[in-house]
């Protein structure tokens, strides 16, 4: 069976859920999450939290936009971790976000937040 499956994923999203739920997010390139962040409207320092919390709380198997298996990071901090991509809409947004994420140690590493550019299948990004 090709990864991930549908159990992998929803246990990705659980451990994705707790780390957030405790804060343990890091930012794996703050610069190009802030800049995004201000072309969603919201703030990092305050809001954050409360909006990964809202996605992952509306996020399932089926938003999974991520490659069959999971793409390795090539980012430093994330070397060779699996990367987590979904596309979803949720209340705070008037668009559909696409948003990717590695997970290590309890920690959730926010690669990616921003408006879905997408045309293709299942809101693939065009990022």
């Amino acid at each position: 069976m090709a990864r991930p499956s549908h159990k992998e994923l929803n246990g990705k999203l659980q451990v994705a859920l707790d780390a957030v739920h405790d804060n343990r997010i890091i930012l794996i390139e703050p610069d190009v999450i802030v800049a995004d962040a201000m072309a969603l409207g919201y703030s990092i320092r305050h809001e954050l939290q409360l909006i990964l919390l809202d996605l992952l709380n509306n996020t399932g198997p089926d938003h999974y936009t991520g490659h069959h298996p999971p793409e390795k990071s090539y980012e430093k901090r994330i070397c060779n971790l699996d990367l987590w991509a979904f596309s979803v809409s949720c209340q705070r947004f008037e668009t559909r976000v696409y948003y990717k994420f590695s997970l290590q140690n309890a920690w959730f590493y926010l690669v990616s937040l921003h408006i879905c550019t997408s045309t293709g299948e299942k809101g693939r990004t065009t990022r």
